[in-house]
């Protein structure tokens, strides 16, 4: 069976309905592996998300041969520190 591929935020999600199951550390033992090993995958994928979504903005905010780095700055908090 092919696994589904699940958007950024369903996997953070999940993997945040994991870590709390795993801190209750009422799950069985072979339970308690599983949920790991799915969190583990889960939190590589994640990592490959925002590797691929930096590398996307980097490309983005390239100007001629140099790439500039531009810092994010969530909208409506320009200005404020």
């Amino acid at each position: 069976m092919a696994e589904k591929k699940l958007t950024f935020e369903q996997a953070m999600a999940r993997l945040e309905e994991i870590v709390r199951r795993l801190e209750a550390g009422e799950s069985p033992l072979d339970e308690s592996m599983a949920l790991f090993e799915e969190g583990a995958k889960l939190a590589a994928q994640c990592s490959a998300m925002l590797d691929k979504a930096e590398q996307k903005v980097t490309k983005l905010t390239r100007q001629g041969d140099a790439a500039v780095e531009v810092p994010f700055v969530p909208e409506g908090t320009e200005g404020t520190t």
